[in-house]
């Protein structure tokens, strides 16, 4: 099997049909990101890439089986204020793979995003000919990532719960979440100032750690006294009630995006949690690859 993976990241695609037991005789990926491709070139060398997607033309390639990819979602994201859908400058990429589905006509083909607005699914469905079937990671996995995924596979449904908790991936430490928050690329951007990282976690822009159970209430109880209902901006705190909360570390990404142990060793915490972020859950992706023929 001939594979094209586009927006291939640090190619998910090639785990994921690992463990649905598919052969791939070749498998290109389009990718710009280099810290992206130095992952995916350490674990698997023999990878085609052809670059920016913008540049790839169907003639120059072989017969492709598969096609597969995430087109950017900033632009359908409910966190972009503008929301510009398949007109921004980023999601309007989905129409590079359009492009090539209708110029390569690939047997099997799987498009990953992330919820948007009804216009804008409805036009992608008009596009690609088929409805996309939501499945949230935390079925399989103990991050809440809702994600919807067109696909001509045939007979793909929604997997059933594996009841993964988030304490059962903790290094250590405790959650109060029984799943993370979505990894995002803004991970790498962490902050660095105790109270307003707990701040940050209050509004679902991230997953705190912390030492305890006693621990996160204490923090709780003191952020609600002191900092609820305050500008970001305004809040130092000089307790040290918030020494010891903590973000996720690079093996636990890794295992909300069910992805094999140290698969980002070569990386920087902070270049792990831009890749792991932009990445797929490994095993949804497996789940419905599956169901090719084989």
């Amino acid at each position: 099997m001939n594979v094209l993976s586009l927006f291939d990241g640090i190619s998910c695609g090639q785990i994921a049909l690992e463990r649905a037991g598919i052969k791939v005789d070749n498998y290109y990926a389009s990718e710009i990101k280099p810290i992206a491709i130095k992952v995916t070139q350490a674990h698997y060398p023999n990878t085609i890439q052809l670059g920016d997607v913008t540049k790839i033309e169907a003639k120059e390639l072989p017969k492709i089986d598969l096609l597969i990819g995430g087109s950017p979602c900033q632009d359908f994201s409910s966190a972009n204020l503008t929301r510009n859908g398949l007109e921004g400058e980023k999601s309007s990429l989905f129409y590079h793979y359009l492009r090539l589905l209708r110029e390569l006509k690939p047997k099997y083909f799987l498009l990953e995003n992330v919820k948007m607005k009804k216009a804008d699914e409805a036009k992608i469905n008009e596009l690609l000919g088929v409805e996309p079937i939501a499945i949230n990671s935390k079925l399989l996995s103990a991050q809440s990532r809702p994600r919807l995924y067109w696909t001509n596979i045939p007979n793909v449904s929604v997997p059933a719960d594996k009841g993964v908790n988030m304490n059962d991936i903790l290094d250590s430490g405790y959650s109060p979440l029984a799943k993370s928050r979505c990894l995002l690329v803004s991970d790498s951007r962490p902050l660095r100032t105790p109270v307003k990282m707990y701040h940050r976690s209050t509004l679902g822009f991230t997953t705190l750690i912390f030492k305890n159970q006693e621990h996160y209430e204490e923090c709780k109880e003191y952020y609600d006294g002191h900092f609820k209902g305050m500008p970001a901006k305004d809040m130092v705190c000089t307790s040290d009630v918030f020494d010891g909360v903590r973000y996720l570390t690079k093996a636990e990404r890794e295992r909300l995006q069910t992805m094999p142990k140290g698969y980002c060793d070569m990386l920087t915490d902070n270049e792990a949690a831009d890749v792991l972020g932009d990445g797929w859950t490994v095993d949804v992706i497996a789940h419905i690859l599956r169901n090719i023929e084989k």
